[in-house]
């Protein structure tokens, strides 16, 4: 996760002791030091959408096989026993579990900051209360475009104004909300507008997500922008998020899943303002790139662990069958080894990559899905050799 906000601003933001910890803060292989990973927590199969690229592959009804709640506080006593930060209640739909206010209320109480990520559809005034009581810091809600794009992406006619009206009703309840946007083919003419209906609602937080091919975003033709698509559309997002900041708008703007954007950023300030991109640089080396497997993890409604949410093909082990801390901590997984030690395995444009101390391999998911190899260039980077290769 790329704060454009901070790197050309140098604005603050919750998130900044996450993401930019110093090096005397973290352990070798890249954690912060006495603490476990932010934890994505698919809670649930089910959801009321069928969105094109949902990475969970989701369905109408729930996974048989979901972990009970009883089996769930099992697993967050274990997440604050290693004092993870953060814990991530994704689905699916985490809004259609019975049990999930009891579940984030649970994992405050333990000292676990809850957040919820949502489609929003089902956040009705009753439920932005229940949100708010239940602890939950943060609700990240997912909107793929203006109406008409939005539905179609989503699957669902009407499920743009009843994201809307969710995210309306969080902000009525004083519940921070913010908004989820996914770049793709499908979606990027819309890219613009989302910005406009951000200043128009006065959200705080938007969250632009590169595209990634897992579950039913991996369905042969790519959905991904080209690499000169991609270099447009972070120029629109680094002029809107200047625009915002002079015209004294205080939404923070972060991009996710290609730690390519830091460096193309901190490129452009070389040129614009050298001083500023002495500061980005190092908050990017702060940052230390993708932190897949070291510092955020993932279990699915199951319980199966994986080194993030799009890594579904890769299970290290089970909450059923042993705890999270034991599996995560376990130094002999080929896997969790691989990824703190990425740099020596990584392979082609990766491995000789003279940004590699930024991005760290970028998503591996990525490279698995269209190589089969965790370890090969990842497709999504759209630097060019130039920039990026050993002088």
């Amino acid at each position: 996760m790329i704060s454009l906000t901070k790197l050309l601003t140098g604005r603050p933001a919750d998130g900044d002791r996450l993401r930019y910890a110093s090096h005397s803060q973290r352990q070798k292989n890249g954690a912060v030091q006495g603490r476990g990973p932010v934890v994505v927590w698919n809670c649930t199969r089910a959801c009321n959408l069928a969105c094109r690229h949902c990475y969970a592959d989701a369905a109408e009804k729930k996974d048989e096989n979901e972990l009970s709640t009883e089996e769930a506080e099992r697993f967050i006593d274990d997440l604050a026993r290693i004092k993870s930060p953060v814990l991530l209640f994704s689905g699916g739909e985490p809004l259609l579990r019975a049990d999930i206010f009891h579940l984030a209320g649970y994992a405050a109480a333990a000292g676990i900051r809850p957040v919820l990520s949502t489609n929003g559809t089902l956040i009705s005034r009753d439920a932005a209360q229940q949100i708010k009581k239940s602890g939950i810091g943060y609700v990240g809600v997912s909107l793929d475009g203006m109406e008409e794009r939005n539905d179609a992406f989503r699957g669902r006619s009407g499920a743009f104004q009843r994201t809307l009206a969710g995210i309306r009703n969080c902000q009525r309840a004083d519940q921070k909300v913010g908004l989820r946007f996914t770049i793709c083919q499908s979606t990027r003419e819309d890219l613009e507008a989302v910005f406009n209906l951000v200043r128009r609602e006065n959200i705080p937080r938007l969250c632009l997500y590169h595209f990634v091919t897992a579950g039913r975003g991996d369905h042969g033709e790519s959905d991904d922008l080209t690499a000169e698509e991609k270099r447009k559309a972070l120029d629109l997002i680094i002029d809107k998020t200047l625009e915002f900041h002079a015209g004294g708008i205080g939404t923070e703007i972060l991009t996710v899943d290609n730690h390519a954007d830091g460096i193309y950023v901190y490129q452009k300030l070389e040129k614009s303002d050298p001083e500023r991109a002495r500061r980005a640089l190092q908050l990017l080396k702060n940052n230390g790139g993708n932190r897949s497997g070291i510092a955020i993890g993932c279990v699915d409604w199951k319980g199966d662990i994986h080194p993030d949410q799009f890594t579904r093909t890769i299970t290290l082990g089970n909450v059923r069958r042993r705890k999270f801390s034991e599996v995560w901590n376990d130094t002999t997984n080929p896997v969790l080894s691989g990824l703190r030690n990425r740099k020596k395995l990584l392979q082609g444009r990766c491995g000789e990559c003279r940004r590699l101390a930024l991005c760290n391999g970028n998503l591996r998911a990525r490279a698995l899905a269209a190589t089969g190899d965790l370890w090969a260039p990842d497709p999504g980077c759209y630097l060019n050799d130039e920039e990026v290769m050993e002088r």
